[in-house]
């Protein structure tokens, strides 16, 4: 089995900029990005896929490799609409104190300066085997329900190829009622996010019955401080969350740590590296009577499931030259390439039908239940290559 990737150029001078929103007609037969600069929120957007003179198979994604619109495939004169939401953000927000408002910011890493997800506009990329694009409307949406998701490496909207997370993944399984905010970032604890102001931007901008889904442990369990460890600072860290999406009128919910792909001596077990950290978030998610997901459990069947070899086209393992700039072999088993990340992100949405969820009444009508014991075949996974590449692991393991 081998995935299947496809090499396609973006050139970021072929971007499109406007200041507004609205209707765009456009004649995209390549790949390439639109942007339009809009304030921070949640926009209904709604893609014509097609093309009068020839038949045409497109890929939507959004910001920074949100998949929208896996494949669309049109015959020759076929013009088809796909409607989704985009949450768009920047670092900046507002903070209520007792002395007034005050501007205020996320503290963003260095290399997230340069991420679509916090930039000014609201980028789409056009992608695929041979894309076709005709009109595009772009307009505030203020109905949709909001995921806001908390997490690390494994969560956040990696930029480059070939990294990949669940959470850029999901979005292509939720309908237009329901929009995805990425807050992860590579290398983070529950601590550290929450010193970052990442949960006091989720909170500006969540509304009542909306929901947070968070999903920490591996970063956490290499803090070394005193009082760190499973059973103090996460716990109280994690009830930190609780309380105030809570108190905002939020749902929270919380998802164990994927497993590292770590073997057992007889290579066909995977061992558990995370120690009592899943243990520890799921008892504070009992007395609290917050939903669990189950993630550290489905991706031990996932990668027991795909075998010692098989597991690794799953995670960034490519042999040497790769991709530009890439001397040597990469072999990283704990971060996801975009074969690993899609199945990941099911396991998620079925984690959310095991827990009954409201969510799930919002899934589009193509999803089919999944269950990692029997995953996709990675021989038959399609993914076409964004325009950015970069092979330096990102922080974190």
């Amino acid at each position: 089995m081998k995935a299947f990737f496809v090499s396609a150029v973006l050139a970021m001078a072929s971007l499109s900029l406007s200041a507004q929103t609205g209707t765009f007609e456009v004649d995209i037969n390549s790949p390439r990005y639109f942007s339009v600069a809009v304030p921070d929120g949640n926009y209904l957007v709604t893609v014509t896929i097609g093309s009068k003179k020839r038949k045409a198979e497109t890929v939507v994604r959004a910001e920074s490799r949100r998949l929208m619109v896996e494949r669309a495939v049109t015959r020759r004169g076929q013009l088809v609409d796909y409607t989704f939401v985009v949450n768009k953000r920047s670092p900046r927000y507002t903070a209520k104190t007792e002395k007034g408002t005050v501007e205020e910011r996320v503290k963003l890493k260095e290399r997230e300066y340069g991420y679509l997800n916090w930039d000014d506009s609201l980028t789409l990329e056009f992608n695929g085997a041979s894309p076709a694009v005709k009109r595009i409307r772009i307009e505030p949406d203020t109905t949709a329900t909001t995921i806001f998701l908390c997490g690390n490496s494994t969560v956040v909207d990696q930029d480059s190829e070939p990294w990949a997370s669940w959470g850029q993944m999901i979005p292509r399984w939720f309908d237009s009622s329901i929009a995805i905010s990425n807050h992860a970032e590579s290398g983070l604890t529950a601590r550290t996010f929450l010193g970052g102001n990442r949960l006091e931007k989720i909170l500006t901008m969540m509304h009542p019955g909306d929901y947070v889904v968070c999903e920490f442990g591996h970063n956490d369990e290499k803090e070394h401080r005193p009082g760190d460890g499973a059973w103090y600072h996460y716990v109280y860290n994690l009830k930190i969350f609780i309380d105030k999406v809570r108190q905002a009128g939020g749902h929270i919910i919380f998802c164990t740590p994927t497993q590292r792909r770590a073997w057992q001596s007889d290579n066909q077990h995977i061992l558990d590296t995370h120690g009592d950290f899943p243990a520890a978030m799921c008892s504070v998610a009992e007395r609290e009577q917050v939903p669990v997901i189950d993630l550290n459990g489905m991706t031990r069947t996932f990668f027991e499931t795909l075998g010692f070899e098989g597991s690794k086209k799953a995670l960034v393992h490519y042999p040497a030259h790769t991709y530009p700039n890439q001397d040597k072999p990469l072999a990283d088993n704990t971060h996801f390439n975009p074969y690993g990340a899609y199945e990941v992100a099911k396991m998620v949405v079925m984690g959310m039908k095991k827990l009954g969820l409201p969510l799930v009444d919002h899934l589009r009508t193509d999803w089919q239940d999944y269950n990692p014991s029997a995953p996709d075949d990675a021989a038959a996974f399609l993914w076409y290559d964004a325009a950015v590449k970069d092979v330096a692991k990102p922080d974190g393991n």
